[in-house]
C-alpha cells in the first residue's frame, strides 16, 4: 500500500518463527487480515434499524435444521441459530420491516441497503453479547478476543456490524470503512520459504498443521516428570449449582492456603464468580479484558500462598506462575517503585552488550533484588508445595480442547505439584448445543438432585466428542476461507508485482506504451471489427479517443478514401500519434518529470481499481454459495468469475492509465507528487477505523494549524486531521 520504496516495512519472506503458533495459525485464521481505510460517513439508518430490531421478538433455536426445533422455526420476528451464530428475519419480521420503513418489498433490489442494515441490527442485538464478544470502554465498542480474552484495540467487525453494535450500545456510530488490502493468515505465512513455530498445545491440531502449512508437529518431553493431578470433570444439572460447587471448592482450598486459579470463558461469568466470592468474604483478584492493564502483575503472583485469582481465557498470557510468587516480577516492581523507567527495567533484564553506565548499574541492582526476593519466596514456595501446589479450576469447557489444555498447563510447571479440575453444567453453551440432552435425560431418569454432581468416564467422552465436533467445524470454516482466498492469491501477486516495479524506481515507460497500444488494438477491434468498411463504426472510435488522442476533425472518411485501408493501418496511425505526443510531453516537462508522472498515474490507477476489485470479489463471494443449488461447485464458479472480473479490472487500469498519461497537464514549476488513494485507519482480522485524532508521543493532540506529523508539509487540518476538522470548513 505504500507509495515510496523506503516506506516498506517487510523484507523478503525467508524464515518465520511464530510464538504461540497454534493461536496465530489456527485460532486467528478463521477471519482474514484486513487493512481498512475510512469510507462513507455513517447514516442515521443504523440507529433506525437498531430501534426497529429492539422492537422485534426473537426466537432462539439450537440449529436451523434440527428436527426438534422444526415446529418453532418461524415463531417470533427473527430466528437466531445458536450453533451457526446467524440471525434471520421470519416472514412475520419481514412484514414488520416493510411497515416500519414504509416500503412495499424488503427484498426488492432498491431496498438492499435497508435489508442489509436490518440484518446487521438483528445480528448485533440477537447474537453479539456485551462483556462476552465486546466491551464498551470510554464510549467505544472494543472487541474481546474469544481465545485470549484480551481487548483488540483498533479492530472492528466488518460489513457494518461494528456500527450496528455502536447503535445498539448508544455510543457514537463511527464512519463506515473501506477495505484497502486483505489476505488470510494461511496465505500470508505461506509466503515464507521456511515456516516454524512453538507452542505447548499443538498435538490436537496436528492434521491441520500438516494439511494447510506442511508443518510437522514434534512433541518435546518435559524437563522434569509431571507431578500434576488432572482430576476428571464433574457435571451439574444447572449453572448455579455448578457455581456453588466451585465456590465451596475454592473456600476449602483457600482455608489450607492452596493458591487457586479459576478459569472462566467470559467476562460476565468472571464478574458473577467475583460477586459470589465477595459474599463468602474471600479476597481475590480478577483478570479479564476490563483489567487488562494489571495482567502481568495479577498472573505473576497467582502462585502465592492463599491467593485466589479469577481469569478469563488464560490462553497465551505469557507470564510464568511460580509457586510462592515470581521473584523476577517482584524485583521489577521494586525498581519501578524506586523510579526506574520501564525502558531501563527492560534493559536491566536483557543481555545485550553495552557500555552505558546506567544500564550496567540497573543490571547490578536487578541481580541483587532478584536474589533477595528469591530467598524470600523460597520458604513460601515450600509452604505452597505442602498445601498441594497451584490448583486450576475450570468453570466451563472451551469449544477448543487446546484452550482447556493451556489452562491446565498453568499448574505443575518444572515438576511442581498441582491439580486441575473442570466444573461443567448442562446449561453451558457447549453442552447445550452439542449433545447434552442425553445426559440431561439420564439425570432426569435417575432423579438426580441439581446439587449432586455426576462424575463418570462416559461424560468426559461425551464432552470430548462435542469439542471434536466444534473443532472439525472450525477447521472446515478455515479451509473454506482459504479456498476462496487462494483465488485472490494469484491476482494479488500480479498486482503487487506491478506496484513493486513502480516503487523500485524502474522506468515504466515501456509498460505504459504497451498498455496504450493494447488499448488502441482493443478499441480498433471493437469499433472496426467487420471486414466490410460500410459496417465500421469510425464515429464511435473517434468519440472513444476524443480529447486524449483524436480531435473532432479526425477520421471523416468517404467510402473512396477508405479504399483498402485496414483496421491495423488505422490502429497504427493512432500508435504513431501516441509516440509523437509522448516525445512532445517529454521535451516539454523533461524526462525526469515524465518518468515520475508515469509512476504516479500507474500507481493511482492500480490502487483505486484494486480496492474496487476487492469489494466486487467480496460481493461475489457473499452469494456464490447459492450456485450449489444448481449442482455447481461454488469455489470453481468463484474462480471462473473472479478470473473474468480480474481481466475486466486490468483492462480498466490500462484504459484509465492510457487516458490520463496522454491528457494530463502538469503546471509549470509544480512538483509531481504521489498520493495514497486512501489512508489506512486500522489493520485487523475484522475491519475498522481508529479514532481520527492522531497524537504524537509527548505532544498529545495535534493543533489543527500545526504541520502534519506525517511529513507531508501540509497543515494537520488539511492532511491527516482532515476528517477531524471537516465540520469547521
Amino acid at each position: 500500500m505504500v507509495i515510496y520504496q523506503n516506506n516498506k516495512v517487510q523484507r523478503k519472506h525467508n524464515f518465520a518463527i511464530v510464538d504461540e503458533v497454534d493461536s496465530i495459525l489456527i485460532d486467528e485464521a478463521r477471519t482474514p487480515l484486513i487493512i481498512s481505510g475510512q469510507g462513507d460517513k455513517s447514516t442515521d439508518l443504523y440507529d433506525r434499524a437498531d430501534q426497529f430490531a429492539k422492537s422485534l421478538t426473537v426466537n432462539r433455536v439450537r440449529e436451523m435444521n434440527d428436527k426438534e426445533d422444526e415446529d418453532q422455526k418461524f415463531d417470533g420476528d427473527y430466528v437466531v441459530d445458536e450453533k451457526a451464530k446467524t440471525a434471520t428475519l421470519t416472514p412475520q419480521g419481514v412484514k414488520k420491516a416493510e411497515v416500519y420503513f414504509g416500503i412495499e418489498n424488503l427484498n426488492d433490489a432498491d431496498n438492499i441497503t435497508i435489508a442489509h442494515h436490518v440484518n446487521q441490527a438483528i445480528r448485533a442485538n440477537g447474537i453479539m453479547k456485551r462483556d462476552v464478544d465486546y466491551v464498551v470502554k470510554d464510549g467505544e465498542v472494543v472487541i474481546v478476543d474469544e481465545f485470549t480474552g484480551r481487548l483488540m484495540f483498533g479492530r472492528r467487525y466488518n460489513e457494518g456490524l461494528h456500527q450496528a453494535i455502536e447503535a445498539k450500545e448508544g455510543v457514537k456510530v463511527e464512519h463506515e470503512s473501506k477495505t484497502l488490502a486483505t489476505i488470510t493468515f494461511q496465505n500470508f505465512f505461506r509466503l515464507y520459504d521456511k515456516l516454524s513455530g512453538m507452542t505447548g498445545t499443538a498435538m490436537t491440531e496436528e492434521r491441520e498443521f500438516q494439511e494447510i502449512y506442511k508443518l510437522d508437529v514434534v512433541e518435546i518431553p518435559t524437563n522434569k516428570p509431571i507431578a500434576r493431578t488432572d482430576m476428571s470433570d464433574v457435571i451439574y444439572k444447572t449453572e448455579m449449582a455448578k457455581f456453588r460447587a466451585v465456590i465451596d471448592d475454592i473456600v476449602e482450598r483457600h482455608e489450607k492456603g492452596q493458591p487457586v486459579l479459576v478459569g472462566t470463558v467470559t467476562i460476565e461469568k468472571s464478574e458473577l464468580l467475583s460477586k459470589l466470592l465477595k459474599a463468602r468474604g474471600i479476597k481475590h483478584n480478577v483478570l479479564n479484558a476490563k483489567h487488562h492493564d494489571k495482567e502481568a502483575e495479577i498472573v505473576a503472583q497467582a502462585g502465592k500462598f492463599g491467593t485466589v485469582t479469577i481469569a478469563t481465557n488464560m490462553a497465551g498470557r505469557g507470564t510464568d506462575i511460580m509457586l510462592g510468587g515470581n521473584a523476577e516480577y517482584l524485583a521489577k516492581a521494586e525498581m519501578r517503585h524506586q523510579g526506574y523507567s520501564d525502558m531501563l527495567i527492560n534493559e536491566a533484564t536483557g543481555y545485550g552488550e553495552t557500555e552505558d553506565a546506567d544500564i550496567i548499574a540497573a543490571r547490578e541492582l536487578f541481580a541483587e533484588l532478584n536474589a533477595k526476593f528469591k530467598a524470600e519466596v523460597a520458604p513460601e514456595a515450600e509452604k505452597v508445595r505442602q498445601a498441594g501446589g497451584l490448583c486450576i479450576l475450570g468453570t466451563e469447557r472451551h469449544e477448543s480442547r487446546r484452550i482447556d489444555n493451556q489452562l491446565r498447563g498453568r499448574a505443575g510447571r518444572q515438576g511442581d505439584p498441582g491439580c486441575t479440575r473442570f466444573y461443567i453444567s448442562l446449561e453451558d453453551d457447549l453442552m447445550r448445543l452439542f449433545g447434552g440432552e442425553r445426559i440431561f435425560n439420564l439425570m432426569e431418569t435417575l432423579k438426580v438432585d441439581e446439587d449432586t454432581p455426576l462424575e463418570m468416564g462416559m461424560l468426559s467422552k461425551s464432552i470430548e466428542s462435542a469439542q471434536q465436533k466444534v473443532e472439525g467445524r472450525n477447521f472446515a470454516q478455515r479451509k473454506n476461507v482459504l479456498e476462496y482466498d487462494d483465488v485472490m492469491t494469484k491476482q494479488r501477486e500480479l498486482i503487487y508485482a506491478q506496484r513493486d516495479k513502480v516503487l523500485s524506481g524502474a522506468s515504466v515507460k515501456d509498460s505504459i506504451l504497451a498498455m496504450i497500444d493494447e488499448t488502441i488494438d482493443e478499441a480498433a477491434t471493437r469499433y472496426l471489427s467487420e471486414e466490410i468498411h460500410d459496417e465500421w463504426n469510425v464515429d464511435g472510435l473517434r468519440s472513444y479517443f476524443l480529447g486524449w488522442l483524436t480531435t473532432p476533425d479526425d477520421f471523416h472518411f468517404t467510402p473512396e478514401e477508405l479504399g483498402d485501408t485496414s483496421k491495423e493501418e488505422i490502429a497504427q496511425t493512432l500508435k504513431d500519434r501516441v509516440r509523437k505526443l509522448y516525445e512532445f510531453k517529454e521535451h516539454k516537462y523533461g524526462e525526469e518529470v515524465m518518468r515520475e508522472l508515469e509512476r504516479v498515474i500507474l500507481l493511482r490507477n492500480v490502487d483505486s481499481h484494486w480496492m474496487d476489485h476487492i469489494d466486487a470479489m467480496d460481493e461475489l463471494r457473499r452469494g456464490i454459495h447459492l450456485r450449489a443449488y444448481g449442482q455447481h461447485n461454488p469455489v470453481v464458479e468463484y474462480r471462473n468469475e473472479g478470473y473474468d472480473m480480474f481481466n475486466a479490472m486490468t483492462a480498466s487500469i490500462r484504459e484509465e492509465t492510457s487516458r490520463m498519461i496522454l491528457s494530463v497537464q502538469v503546471r509549470t514549476n509544480e512538483e509531481v507528487k504521489r498520493e495514497q488513494v486512501a489512508k489506512e485507519t486500522a489493520s485487523s482480522g475484522g475491519d475498522g477505523s481508529l479514532p481520527n485524532a492522531k497524537t504524537v508521543k509527548g505532544q498529545g493532540k495535534i493543533p489543527k494549524n500545526a504541520s502534519c506529523p506525517c511529513g507531508s508539509g501540509k497543515k494537520y487540518k488539511r492532511c491527516c486531521g482532515k476528517a477531524e476538522y471537516a465540520d469547521e470548513d
